[in-house]
């Protein structure tokens, strides 16, 4: 399948839903939405107020393709071939996200509801998904925002402030970046030393597994004790204890005859 999309996919979209029997995945799959906007466009909480793009009449779509993919669930639809050939532009950065004038007294609802369901999310990610301020992220998560007490999560998916493939994408990059910062963490533990299970050191005073009468260290590195290892005595050593040995045999001996002849 070719890597161009329609140019309104949104407006594609909705004239698809309305006029085919197309499945959603087909749908999602030719204008590069999710699968939730396209049944979120069949339910009537996605792209409101947007008028259907016959594919057809732009040249988009052949209706024999439609027909066959139609027949066939497991069909995708493939884009027509553009009877003009447009040069390719330099690809631009992309710069901030553009709200709807209509849609941005909806923004704060819908920073509340990542805050809410999606808190390992950064303020940087949650300014690109809806296009705010960090001032007002940092409000509305101190409920200092002026209008704090009127507002209500709602998912920015379905207000249409952004897709849902660009939350996946946040979420995956936030759920990577915590995996790492996790994996750091234990190797700095792991450097430091190794500490003694939770399970031990919080253990309360007089359980069975203590030794000394309920005592219990709250933290204790465990590390090879060498110096409690039995040291080896040298032949030199040895053979020094055994003639203070002999010596200390030989005297009790002469004191002990000496005892006798004075008898």
């Amino acid at each position: 399948m070719s890597d161009r999309k329609p140019l309104m996919p949104k407006a594609t979209a909705v004239w698809l839903v309305e006029n085919t029997s197309l499945s959603f995945e087909q749908i999602a799959t030719f204008c590069g939405l999710h699968v939730l906007e396209v049944k979120g466009i069949a339910d009537g909480d996605v792209a409101q107020g947007i008028k259907g793009l016959d594919p057809v009449t732009s040249n988009q779509l052949t209706r024999d393709e439609i027909e066959a993919a139609e027949k066939d669930s497991g069909r995708q639809l493939h884009i027509a071939e553009p009877k003009v050939v447009m040069p390719e532009t330099a690809a631009s950065k992309r710069g901030p996200r553009y709200t709807p004038v209509s849609r941005r007294h909806d923004r704060p609802n819908a920073v509340l509801w990542l805050l809410r369901n999606h808190p390992e999310l950064k303020t940087s990610q949650i300014m690109r998904l809806v296009g705010t301020t960090k001032p007002t992220i940092a409000q509305i998560k101190d409920r200092t925002h002026w209008n704090s007490q009127n507002l209500v999560p709602q998912d920015p998916v379905t207000l249409g402030l952004c897709s849902q493939t660009d939350l996946d994408n946040e979420v995956k990059k936030a759920a990577r970046r915590m995996e790492r910062e996790r994996r750091e963490a234990q190797k700095e533990a792991i450097k430091a030393g190794t500490l003694l299970p939770t399970e031990e050191t919080t253990a309360p005073a007089g359980s069975e597994d203590d030794d000394d009468e309920g005592f219990r260290p709250t933290a204790e590195i465990v590390q090879p004790k060498e110096a409690d290892a039995a040291r080896e005595e040298t032949p030199a050593e040895e053979e020094a204890r055994v003639f203070a040995k002999l010596k200390e045999l030989k005297s009790g001996t002469d004191e002990a005859a000496e005892e006798e002849d004075k008898d």
